[in-house]
């Protein structure tokens, strides 16, 4: 990490999991232990819909912030079950995840649905945390760059550098999500390193130094603190180790310290 030059950030993403009862007690056990982050790192908790009202509640005045999982790329109107930008804002929301592998698996997203909820997030005032990856063949086709340049440019598509400068980039392979295998720091690494310099291709180096590019790929109490040594590796975005207070304020303190 290059804390000197862009923000750190630690996400965890819950996905579908927690009760209302179960969130507030995740959340009152993980206030307490990375409360020394503020300043350094920033601290993020990405939950369930259900979940956002008792999470701006509970952490009212401390420095973990909420994150949704999702947004919509229309203010209102006919979309049955989905949600907008500007109800995420009046709860008081920060951060959404957008384009999460598992959302792009089961739930049709594609390159062109994510860039319009990025536009539509980053107009309402929200951060997207814009999630790109490849899938295991690809990877085994030797096609990873070739995937991400791609995504990269079709999911920011039409963004300014401010706007970019505003979003976060999440590399998850969808060969290490949910699955127990990991990126080795160094292929974590190379692949960010390459999305920064796909950005300062579109933009400029500027621009580029400024993204915080988190690893999404079962980052773990275990394995965050060699990864995140890497100088291109910004954080993290955490899956089943954010269920687990002890496991997700290890990650949190290796950001801390790195």
């Amino acid at each position: 990490m290059n804390k000197a030059t862009r923000k750190a950030i630690i996400a965890g993403n819950w996905k579908m999991n927690n009760t209302r009862v179960e969130a507030k007690a995740l959340l009152e056990a993980i206030k307490p232990l990375v409360a020394n982050a503020e300043g350094n790192v920033e601290v993020i908790a990405c939950v369930p819909f259900t979940n956002l009202e008792t999470a701006m509640n509970v952490t009212a005045g401390s420095n973990v912030k909420i994150g949704a999982e999702n947004v919509h790329f229309a203010k209102s109107g006919a979309y049955t079950g989905e949600i907008s930008a500007d109800m995420l804002v009046e709860l008081g929301v920060e951060y959404v995840v957008i384009g999460h592998s598992e959302r792009r698996q089961y739930f049709g997203e594609t390159d062109e649905t994510v860039n319009k909820r990025t536009v539509a997030a980053l107009e309402a005032g929200l951060k997207p945390i814009v999630c790109v990856g490849e899938l295991k063949w690809e990877r085994e086709c030797n096609i990873t760059e070739e995937v991400i340049a791609r995504q990269i440019k079709l999911d920011l598509w039409s963004l300014t550098a401010e706007q970019v400068k505003n979003t976060v980039i999440a590399y998850e392979p969808v060969w290490a999500i949910g699955t127990g295998l990991t990126a080795t720091p160094d292929q974590a690494e190379e692949v960010c390193a390459f999305i920064r310099a796909q950005l300062a291709k579109l933009y400029d180096q500027a621009t580029a130094d400024a993204v915080t590019i988190q690893y999404g790929g079962s980052m773990n109490a275990a394995n965050a603190a060699e990864l995140l040594a890497k100088p291109n590796i910004d954080g993290g975005l955490i899956g089943g180790a954010s269920l687990k207070a002890a496991d997700f304020n290890t990650i949190v303190q290796a950001a801390v310290q790195g």
